[in-house]
């Protein structure tokens, strides 16, 4: 985070010089007047230059885009990390050669990724912010093959007339399992056990 005091024969003259120091534009700072300008007497003598204090805002993009790109370097990995704004907090995207490496087994390390990444956007924020993180479609390919899955698992316990336990999953993809279910009048969901082996059990209603 940058820091810089300027003076200026005027506050906005010290803020304009500041700016073009910091390379940042005015909605990405707050200033505090540390001394305010004085044309003195009859504007001939005692004038007094205004000095400020000038601090870049936080900047949730760029952290998120700084963490992700230092993490993969150090990981021996490059790729292109896309940072934006979206309703629900910001959305990041990693593209590149061989994302496997990124995406990991079952997202493993894209969710690993994601968790620190959130760890770090967050930390001394007093309002959270949610960061998701995707590569190459990962969350939408991943949440289509769990919804393909809650069906025929739901259709196995209705078949074979008992309840079905899915293997362990992040709270993420549960809310899946459960959201995909709900509609279905013959089976209900539950989680059991402690994360990270809780699990989704499909059972018939009686």
């Amino acid at each position: 985070m940058k820091v810089v005091e300027k003076t200026g024969r005027t506050i906005e003259e010290a803020l304009e010089l500041a700016l073009i120091e910091m390379d940042l534009s005015m909605d990405e700072v707050d200033y505090e007047v540390l001394e305010s300008d004085s044309k003195g007497f009859l504007g001939l003598f005692g004038a007094k230059e205004a000095k400020i204090r000038v601090t870049e805002k936080e900047n949730a993009h760029k952290i998120a885009q700084e963490f992700l790109e230092e993490t993969l370097s150090n990981m021996n990995i490059y790729a292109k990390v896309d940072v934006r704004y979206q309703d629900e907090g910001l959305y990041a995207e990693i593209s590149g050669d061989n994302m496997s490496l990124v995406i990991g087994r079952r997202g493993k390390t894209l969710d690993a990724l994601q968790y620190l990444s959130n760890l770090v956007l967050n930390r001394n924020r007093e309002e959270y912010m949610h960061l998701t993180l995707d590569s190459e479609n990962y969350r939408e390919r991943r949440k289509d093959s769990l919804e393909q899955l809650a069906h025929r698992m739901a259709e196995k316990a209705k078949r074979q007339r008992r309840d079905i336990i899915l293997n362990p999953m992040n709270s993420y993809e549960r809310r899946i399992i459960h959201s995909a279910l709900q509609k279905d009048e013959e089976v209900s969901t539950r989680s059991e056990g402690r994360d990270p082996y809780r699990k989704v059990i499909i059972f018939l209603n009686r």
